[in-house]
Order: C-alpha cells, then sequence, then structure tokens
C-alpha cells in the first residue's frame, strides 16, 4: 500500500479553503437526510440531472426554459438545439462512466466530448488539432440571479461587482495535450495515495479549472468541464446519488463571476486558487438548494 501523501492536498489548506470544504459537506449531509431521500431519491437524481443539463447548456450558450428542455425530444435543429442535446447525453451518461474514469480520465473526456458533439460532428471526441479555432467558453453573457449575494458565507470576492475578467487565448494545442496528460498522471497519483488526500471539492475544482484553462477540444470545453467535475464529486464520494448540480449554482452566479474567478485559477497564486475554489464550493451549495426545493415541493406532492 502507497503511503505517499495527495499533490492536490496542500490546495485544501490554502486560506478560506477549508472552510468552503466544511460548508459544502454540511450542506450536502443535510440535503442527504431530507425525508424525500428515503423514499424518492431516483427522482432527485433525475430532476437534478436534468436541472444541470439545462443550465450547463446555458452557460455554453443555449439558455432555455427548463420546461422547454423537458418537454423537447429533437435537439437536431440548429446550434442551441445541439448543445441542449449534448448537455442531456453528458448528464444521462456521466454516473456510468466512473469506472472507467478513475483508471482512464482522457478516455471519459473523449467520451464526455463525443456526447456533447454528437456523432455528426468530425471533430467530436478527439482533441483540437493545430491551427483548429476554440470556441468560446462563455458565449452568452448570463446576469447573476438576485439574491445569490444572500446565500450563506458567500464570499464577498465572488458577488461583488468587480470588473469583467479577460481570460487568456488558450495554449496551443500541443502544450494543451502534454498538460492533459499530466493532468491525468496526477489523478492518477492520488488514486494511488494511502494517506493526506484532498477533499473532493479541491480535486473537482482542479479538475474543472485546468480543462477550461487547457480547452483541449475545438467546441463544447464548458460541458466537458463542468461533467468532468460531476463525475469527480460522485467518484470521491461527495455527492454519489449525483442530486447537487453545481451548474445550477454557476448559472445563478452569473458568467462574469464565473470568469472572474477562472482568471484567478489561472494565475496560480495562493488567492487566485482559493478563490476558484471558493467559487466552485458556493456554485454547489446553490446546487444543494436547488434539489433542496425539488424534495420540499415532492413532500408538498407538487412533483
Amino acid at each position: 500500500m502507497s503511503t505517499g501523501t495527495d499533490p492536490l492536498a496542500p490546495l485544501a489548506e490554502l486560506p478560506g479553503v477549508p472552510e468552503s470544504v466544511a460548508e459544502v459537506r454540511k450542506a450536502i449531509d443535510r440535503l442527504y437526510g431530507h425525508r424525500v431521500m428515503r423514499r424518492r431519491a431516483p427522482e432527485v437524481t433525475s430532476e437534478a440531472a436534468l436541472r444541470g443539463a439545462r443550465a450547463s447548456a446555458a452557460l455554453d450558450g443555449a439558455d432555455w426554459p427548463l420546461e422547454e428542455v423537458r418537454r423537447r425530444s429533437d435537439f437536431s435543429a440548429g446550434s442551441e438545439d445541439r448543445s441542449v442535446g449534448g448537455a442531456l447525453r453528458i448528464s444521462a451518461e456521466a454516473g456510468q462512466l466512473l469506472s472507467v474514469w478513475r483508471t482512464s480520465p482522457l478516455q471519459v473526456l473523449a467520451r464526455l466530448h463525443l456526447l456533447a458533439a454528437g456523432d455528426g460532428s468530425d471533430a467530436a471526441g478527439r482533441p483540437r488539432q493545430a491551427g483548429e479555432p476554440v470556441e468560446e467558453l462563455f458565449p452568452l453573457e448570463l446576469q447573476a440571479v438576485e439574491g445569490v449575494a444572500a446565500a450563506p458565507s458567500a464570499p464577498a470576492s465572488i458577488i461583488s461587482g468587480a470588473p469583467d475578467a479577460v481570460l487568456p487565448a488558450a495554449p496551443s494545442s500541443d502544450e494543451a495535450a502534454a498538460r492533459l496528460d499530466q493532468l491525468a498522471q496526477l489523478l492518477a497519483a492520488r488514486t494511488s495515495s494511502a494517506v493526506g488526500g484532498a477533499p473532493a471539492l479541491v480535486v473537482a475544482a482542479v479538475v474543472h479549472g485546468e480543462l477550461l484553462a487547457l480547452r483541449p477540444f475545438a467546441t463544447h470545453n464548458g460541458l466537458v468541464a463542468r461533467a468532468a467535475q460531476r463525475i469527480v464529486l460522485i467518484a470521491e464520494g461527495l455527492d454519489p446519488k449525483a442530486i447537487c448540480p453545481a451548474e445550477v449554482g454557476l448559472v445563478e452566479l452569473g458568467t462574469a463571476a464565473y470568469r472572474q474567478a477562472l482568471a484567478g485559477y489561472l494565475t496560480g497564486t495562493p488567492e487566485g486558487l482559493a478563490r476558484w475554489i471558493a467559487h466552485c464550493g458556493l456554485a454547489l451549495r446553490l446546487g444543494v438548494r436547488e434539489s433542496t426545493a425539488v424534495c420540499e415541493a415532492m413532500q408538498r406532492g407538487m412533483v
């Protein structure tokens, strides 16, 4: 048995991160203890998957009402339709990829991109090539939902009206491929570690941030990154039933805050990394709030 330490463990000690981890754990435990979860957990999981997919598609440029996503069956008509369809396909299959993720995360990422892009795309499932353009991460500006600032313990740096951040260009395809291999090796190294493991929130935030930074595919990098975060949260045991749609929280916080937090991550500074982890943590707690509302509606017989 290995006695090595998790290479991500030091991030768990950054200022504010232990508090974010504890707040997320407390919120999720409370949701899992809801009486509805004892009887209707599969329904809560299905609803969380739908709401998470809708939110991720909105961040990808297709901001459709939830009921429109719920009622539609054909998602082939246009680019927005295909984005929503891709998000739904990812959401439906993500939980089935756990065993592969633990041994071959790169294979899972390729599968997620294939689901996002669809079989009709020549680029589906393959990394971008030299000179191939990369889609914007935030093609649609989404405003923060009024009242999000009232969320428990929301960090002021996240909810403030700081100037919008400008993200650097995506790295070259060769650099992206090399760094993606490094990420896979890092995940494998921490999987074999026996002590000093980083909390699930930290691991998920790093995977999410790295994939947004690298943009390894020509399209749908946001859908893939957010799906990978969800897989990590399931695999690490923080949200094993996938009932906490962090994507909903990212939408509620708005794309300006998302971009600002990502810009902090890209600096590689302790402050920037801590802010990104806090942002992911707050988004997850807002996802918990969404599913708690679903549970309450089910309990009242409204769903």
